[in-house]
């Protein structure tokens, strides 16, 4: 049965590491893909030079392993000659004598031919080994190359995107911009005159429908119609004004009317003398 402890520790975690991935940095995320690869792209070049090296080791043993080869067989071969050129002078202490050396060599080139042997093995088997690690390690370069461009890619879309959470984000705070509440708005304004407005009107409505509003209206209506006679009065005693004026007018121009026959004799007077 499974521990129900367990299983609840284990869905925290998860889940917290995956909040920690949501709101993690995409270019710090990115840097740590890139320094992971980096690391195994490294790891398998030091494998494949090690591969590589191994078998360039091998090659060297196979040169020196040959070299003592043809040193030895040199070796025995020159003992078994002069064995037999001092058996033949009849001296067989000293053809026993190399004979044995002989065979100390022969035993050292059979000992060697066995290493050169298992060593040329081993070689041909570090050659398939440095051949596939030539392989991959040029495949993990080429890798290594093509990730380096995904990167660049990466993080040039990491900054477009954090440069369009930046505009998203200013635009949601220039929409979430309030007023002052200290500060009265234009509306609030307008709102309280019209009601003033509108409740002055009310009173004004309410005080003409009042008694004391018909009585203002009746002292108003009779104070008009005294100012209607006064305003009659002052138009009669203008028109009486205006015929007086009228008749000294005409008084005036009946005197110079009686004046005209002296006048006139007058000038028939110069006339004559004149004549």
């Amino acid at each position: 049965m499974a521990n129900p402890f367990a299983k609840g520790w284990k869905y925290m975690m998860s889940s917290f590491d995956k909040k920690i991935d949501d709101n993690a940095d995409p270019k710090v995320q990115i840097a740590q893909a890139a320094e992971a690869e980096r690391k195994r792209h490294n790891e398998i070049q030091r494998q494949a030079a090690a591969v590589i090296g191994n078998r360039n080791q091998l090659e060297m043993q196979l040169g020196r392993l040959n070299k003592e080869r043809e040193k030895l067989t040199v070796n025995t071969r020159q003992a078994l000659q002069q064995a037999d050129a001092a058996r033949a002078s009849g001296d067989e202490a000293t053809a026993q004598k190399m004979e044995n050396t002989a065979e100390v060599f022969a035993s050292q080139l059979v000992s060697i031919e066995n290493e050169l042997e298992q060593t040329t093995q081993l070689h041909a088997q570090a050659v398939s080994a440095a051949e596939e690690a030539q392989k991959q390690a040029q495949q993990s370069q080429v890798r290594y190359e093509q990730m380096k461009t995904e990167i660049r890619e990466l993080e040039s879309q990491a900054d477009q995107a954090k440069m369009q959470e930046t505009t998203s984000n200013t635009l949601q705070g220039m929409q979430g911009i309030t007023d002052n509440p200290n500060v009265p708005t234009l509306d609030s304004v307008r709102e309280k005159i019209e009601s003033r407005y509108a409740n002055a009107l009310g009173a004004q409505e309410l005080a003409a429908s009042s008694h004391q509003g018909r009585m203002a209206e009746i002292e108003a209506s009779g104070a008009d119609a005294r100012a209607d006679m006064r305003l009659a009065e002052i138009r009669a005693q203008m028109s009486k004004e205006n015929a007086a004026l009228e008749s000294g007018k005409h008084e005036a121009e009946e005197v110079p009317a009686e004046l005209e026959p002296g006048e006139g004799e007058g000038k028939g007077a110069k006339g004559t003398e004149g004549a």
